[in-house]
């Protein structure tokens, strides 16, 4: 238990970088993965070839793998980074905009289809009906099934601390090194400072998920 209060600004930068990571990483992908819904249920048969084999592979690739390329590929293609933080939010970013992309589109499929088709009688064009009709109805159906997604990226992010990134599961590693007698207690402190960011977006979704059953 000592080593917990002895190794809290360890934790504390830990637990700031965490959250950071999964800020930034759940911001770019709920733009991307909301694109790539859009594309997937364009009437550009390109567009949704793209989606669809993005999706495909993105959701069936371990995670790890996405951070290899970013840390170890992208720099050999020349694509050089200055921190690895960067590195770890695009891997984060690129692998949960997949799931939120299957999420809105689950989204999307719900709304009656004849809204679209009234939309576009009266000469509305396909943008016009997705961005103002289709996605308000479909995000606000989503929103737990997002949340969830997020509280993933955020467990996700700790094999950030595996590619060089000192988050929370980095500190952890090095504490446990540093303590080998006490490395279940440091292993607490590591979980208590995820359920911080975890258990209150969980709350979150249940709260979210009653009132749209209550809506509906």
């Amino acid at each position: 238990m000592d080593v917990i209060i002895e190794s809290l600004p360890q934790y504390w930068d830990g637990f700031l970088r965490t959250l950071f990571l999964a800020a930034v990483s759940g911001i770019i992908a709920l733009v991307v993965g909301t694109l790539l819904a859009a594309a997937r249920v364009s009437p550009v048969a390109a567009l949704r070839g793209f989606s669809m084999a993005y999706v495909e592979v993105v959701r069936n690739t371990p995670l790890t793998i996405a951070f290899f390329f970013a840390a170890v590929v992208l720099p050999r293609l020349g694509v050089t980074f200055q921190q690895f933080e960067i590195a770890a939010i695009i891997a984060l970013s690129a692998y949960t905009s997949a799931f939120i992309a299957e999420a809105v589109r689950s989204g999307v499929n719900s709304v009656p289809i004849g809204q679209a088709e009234a939309a576009r009688s009266i000469g509305m064009k396909f943008g016009q009906v997705l961005s103002l009709i289709i996605l308000p109805q479909a995000l606000r159906t989503v929103v737990p099934p997002l949340i969830n997604i997020l509280i993933a990226l955020v467990k996700n992010s700790s094999v950030a601390g595996a590619f060089f990134v000192l988050e929370l599961f980095g500190y952890g590693k090095q504490l446990a090194n540093d303590h080998g007698d006490a490395v279940m207690w440091v292993l607490v402190g590591v979980a208590f400072f995820y359920l911080l960011i975890t258990v209150p977006l969980g709350y979150l979704a249940h709260q979210v998920e009653r009132k749209v059953a209550i809506a509906r």
